[in-house]
């Protein structure tokens, strides 16, 4: 077998990718944040009241899971980029002429991609769980105690149920080092009756939102009064439905590869998944052995495509990563609405992407390479 040895031209290739690499996960990485980590945190922190702290640090616990998302597209901008600017340069057209082919100019590409592979499967399978985990359990912990800001006067919060109808509705006269005073509370969460709580002075918990002095009215939705109490300290808790929705359900990103077989196949035989729960389990499983291979998958498309013609002399690296991309996330959503809905099994949902972009680089590889 002859070894393959790294060479000037493997290092100014590798050097290229790389730059264009970073750039890269830099980029798409503020995207991701900008469309759906900020937004997220800027809701909890004006809905919740979340501290900026706290906001700052679920951004950086969340950015190990982003990164894994943006390495493999950066792997396929900097691969188009860089091999578009070398047809448009000509050096492609040097090279082929001194007797490089293209399969050896794609070969230091292929070997970084490899690299991002086993880089994005190492990531994902120590780190991500961690952060996951602690991101959501500091999530839960912030939104459970109800941060008011200090010396706000005169608010109301409002709690949602499933995200659209009202739970609780909540009146705060003052709030002074730590305190609140005067609070209202109207409580909508039982449609047979609406519970009102009025509190002399309260404070946050990590349990809830704590309250002195607290008469209980318990009306009917039609105003009889059905019954009235007098509490000298309760407690209101926030945790119970932010801890179901945020623990139960897809464990994929929480567990690695090991620890989710374990669940799926071993300790759930005495059934603690529902049906839906172990479908979404198992393709999660199976895409973390398919995702980290995307890399080369996309570079396999990649490459050929962007071989710039004679006649062109512009780039079109940018557009092709960009089509690229979303037909990967095209496939890559109803694959796993597929499988989620049991048309196809979860192994299929999980790689029927990379078989999809796979078959289509394998056909344009070749025919740019073998048959020119």
């Amino acid at each position: 077998m002859k070894k393959f040895n790294l060479t000037y031209l493997d290092f100014y290739i590798l050097k290229q990718v790389f730059e264009i690499f970073i750039f890269g996960v830099f980029i798409f990485t503020s995207i991701i944040f900008a469309s759906d980590t900020f937004t997220t945190l800027i809701k909890q922190i004006s809905v919740f009241g979340m501290p900026v702290k706290i906001a700052f640090m679920l951004i950086l616990l969340n950015l190990p899971t982003v990164m894994v998302m943006t390495i493999p597209i950066s792997v396929l901008f900097a691969t188009v980029m860089t091999v578009n600017r070398m047809c448009l340069s000509s050096e492609i057209t040097v090279l082929r002429a001194c007797g490089v082919s293209i399969n050896r100019i794609a070969k230091p590409i292929f070997i970084f991609a490899l690299f991002t592979t086993l880089l994005t499967f190492f990531i994902n399978e120590t780190i991500v769980p961690i952060t996951t985990q602690q991101s959501r359990y500091l999530s839960m912990w912030s939104v459970s105690q109800k941060h008011i800001p200090k010396g706000k006067k005169n608010f109301t919060l409002k709690e949602l149920q499933n995200g659209i109808q009202l739970k609780r509705l909540f009146y705060v006269e003052d709030c002074l080092d730590k305190q609140f005073k005067n609070v209202s509370i109207l409580d909508v969460s039982d449609s047979n009756a609406i519970q009102i709580i009025q509190a002399k002075t309260g404070t946050s918990a990590e349990n809830g939102w704590i309250f002195k002095d607290a008469s209980a009215y318990t009306i009917t939705p039609k105003g009889k009064n059905l019954s009235t109490s007098w509490f000298e300290q309760t407690v209101v808790d926030f945790g119970s439905d932010i801890n179901k929705a945020l623990f139960s359900g897809d464990q994929g990103q929480t567990h690695n590869f090991f620890k989710l077989s374990k669940l799926l196949f071993a300790d759930n035989e005495n059934k603690s998944l529902s049906k839906k729960e172990f479908i979404e389990n198992s393709i999660s499983l199976w895409d973390k052995t398919a995702f980290p291979l995307t890399s080369v998958v996309l570079v396999l498309l990649g490459v050929p495509l962007a071989i710039t013609p004679p006649r062109v002399r512009y780039n079109r690296g940018f557009l092709f990563s960009i089509m690229i991309i979303f037909f990967y996330y095209l496939i890559r959503a109803f694959s796993i609405s597929f499988g989620q809905s049991e048309i196809i099994p979860p192994v299929l949902a999980a790689w029927l992407p990379n078989i999809v972009i796979a078959s289509a680089g394998i056909f344009l590889y070749y025919k740019r390479t073998f048959t020119i």
